[in-house]
């Protein structure tokens, strides 16, 4: 079929090209393709003579089979990258200007496929191709609308893109196809489209003029998951924003998002717990999760097999720990809770350390609690950490090596174990929020004298003096105070020498 696309008869083309539209549909065939050179003959059918858009009929048809024809093909990867080459998009680009449905939807279905792939996102939004699909997500033709949304759903991925959607004013109908009910692909590229553009905060306050929060709220139940995934991600975000968490608990978001947390798909259950972590911060909010037995569930999810979704249900335990009334009995509450979080900090995942640390340190804020954990063993825990060049887990660990400072002999511990060196490197850390953690830590940790000496040791002094000429005022105290200690220390010392040799 491959050398039939070269044919000088349309007919003849554009039949070979249907074909492989169809035989397509399958891997061998589409590896068979590729390795016959048919991909760069099928992107050669786009070509219009008359200008941007086909006018002849015989035309029309070879350039719609054409794509039609790698619509099928982009399905494979290597595909993906063979088209790009062969120079389809800015082709696909000026075919997308055409009112022709029949024409379009291959057309967009081809741009939905590639933009999976970053290297076509680009090429998409430089060829001017977002201002198009916003305007065909107006369309009357339902299935133009989901490619369309669903091109922008990848496309999103990209802050330029999301900023171009907004600028076209694409996020209207977008809100609008939420009303969508029936149509559930095309309300899961709708939503799909609307999470990824929540990724910018300009759009979510664009999206809470839009009354776009309560739209997604009651598509909290009765949707398939795929709907699912994509309205919690969005909710996730948009509740970052204070307002937007007030009207999702006034629209009765935050029960069925509770009730979410009893599923099994993975996705779901990351998005989900990162919204009703957002939502945790509103203390009103709080006190409807802590009566929907959301913190339970949360602290349940830590025994997932799933990294990302222990480090997001960890994560999401942090604000609820610090705005629960009673956080300490709430968290003792939970048999084998505590035992559950210590043991995560053995996890090799990144991610899951730095999330358990961060839990760990709003827990170590209860004395009760801070003992419990240190019977557990989490001074040894932590203290391997310390050699970590991972500066979002150095931030965490560093906090919580600060607060588990304040229970018995831990400072000690620290030192006999070890922790106490590694940690003055942090400060040559870029990150000023990983200078005020290590500082905190050092400053707790240089009240015993050992620890003081093995900073001394490690040159901490210079460092500190840096720091102490910062405009954050809880890293200047943090690091003088530490200087201060190691300064005593010497003095003492140094008195005691002159007293002895008297």
């Amino acid at each position: 079929m491959v050398p039939i696309l070269r044919s000088k008869n349309r007919q003849l083309r554009s039949l070979a090209a249907e074909t492989i539209a169809n035989v397509a549909q399958f891997q061998r065939a589409r590896r068979t393709i590729r390795r016959q050179g048919g991909i760069k003959w099928l992107v050669a059918l786009l070509e219009v003579a008359s200008g941007t858009v086909p006018k002849e009929e015989e035309e029309l048809e070879v350039v719609r089979a054409g794509a039609l024809a790698l619509w099928s093909c982009s399905k494979s990867r290597r595909n993906k990258v063979m088209i790009r080459s062969a120079g389809a998009i800015p082709k696909l680009a000026r075919l997308l200007k055409t009112d022709n449905e029949s024409l379009l939807i291959p057309v967009v279905g081809t741009l939905q496929e590639c933009a999976s792939d970053p290297d076509h996102r680009v090429l998409i939004r430089k060829e001017g191709m977002i201002e198009d699909l916003v305007r065909h997500l107006s369309s009357e033709n339902p299935e133009l609308q989901k490619h369309s949304a669903s091109a922008i759903f990848k496309c999103a991925e990209e802050e330029a893109t999301r900023h171009l959607v907004r600028q076209y004013d694409g996020l209207k109908p977008l809100v609008k196809l939420l009303q969508e009910l029936k149509n559930k692909q095309l309300l899961a590229a709708a939503t799909g489209a609307i999470w990824k553009c929540t990724l910018s905060p300009e759009n979510v306050k664009a999206l809470r003029e839009l009354k776009a929060v309560e739209l997604l709220v009651g598509l909290l139940t009765g949707q398939p998951e795929e709907v699912l995934v994509n309205v919690a991600g969005a909710l996730s975000e948009c509740a970052k924003e204070a307002n937007n968490r007030v009207t999702l608990r006034k629209s009765g978001g935050i029960p069925p998002l509770i009730g979410l947390l009893t599923g099994t798909n993975q996705p779901l259950l990351i998005n989900v717990t990162h919204a009703v972590g957002a939502c945790a911060l509103d203390a009103e909010n709080m006190v409807i999760i802590d009566k929907q037995d959301g913190v339970r569930l949360l602290w349940s999810l830590l025994k997932s097999p799933n990294p990302q979704v222990v480090s997001s249900a960890a994560w999401a335990i942090c604000p609820c720990i610090e705005k629960a009334k009673d956080a300490g009995e709430l968290v003792r509450s939970f048999v084998g809770g505590l035992e559950l979080i210590v043991g995560l900090l053995k996890s090799e995942d990144q991610e899951v350390l730095a999330s358990v640390c961060a839990a760990i340190a709003n827990i170590a804020l209860d004395e009760e609690n801070l003992a419990v954990i240190t019977d557990h063993g989490v001074v040894p825990l932590l203290a391997r950490l310390t050699v970590t060049i991972h500066d979002p887990l150095r931030k965490h660990l560093a906090e919580a090596i600060a607060r588990c400072c304040a229970w018995g002999n831990n400072r000690e511990s620290f030192g006999t174990h070890f922790a106490v060196a590694p940690i003055v490197y942090y400060l040559g850390s870029p990150d000023p929020l990983v200078h005020r953690a290590t500082s905190r830590a050092l400053n707790q940790l240089s009240r015993r004298a050992e620890n003081c000496i093995t900073m001394h040791q490690e040159g901490v002094v210079k460092l500190l003096i840096e720091m102490i000429g910062s405009t954050d005022e809880v890293l200047q105290e943090a690091s003088a105070s530490c200087v201060s200690n190691i300064r005593r220390l010497a003095l003492a010392n140094e008195k005691a020498r002159t007293a002895g040799a008297a």
